[in-house]
């Protein structure tokens, strides 16, 4: 198991996420951080989400992947 971060960014702003959570590989990260990106999508709210990336980091601060708001949102129709 691994302790991964999910931290949010947009042209703006930056949210850390300081508490970090355990993941058993890359496979399963990437699907929570999915879901995380749907749960604050699908959240009432007037943020315009289009800008937002989330980051994933390791426990080094390394990046290991970058999940754009807008691929989750798909394309305005």
């Amino acid at each position: 198991m691994t302790e991964v971060y999910f931290h949010y960014s947009n042209a703006r702003d930056v949210l850390i996420d300081r508490s970090g959570t355990a993941m058993d590989d890359l496979a399963e990260a990437r699907d929570h951080a999915e879901a995380l990106v749907r749960s604050l999508i699908m959240t009432p709210s007037s943020e315009d989400w289009r800008g937002w990336i989330l980051h994933m980091t390791d426990n080094d601060s390394d990046d290991v992947f970058a999940l754009p708001f807008a691929a989750v949102l798909g394309k305005p129709h």
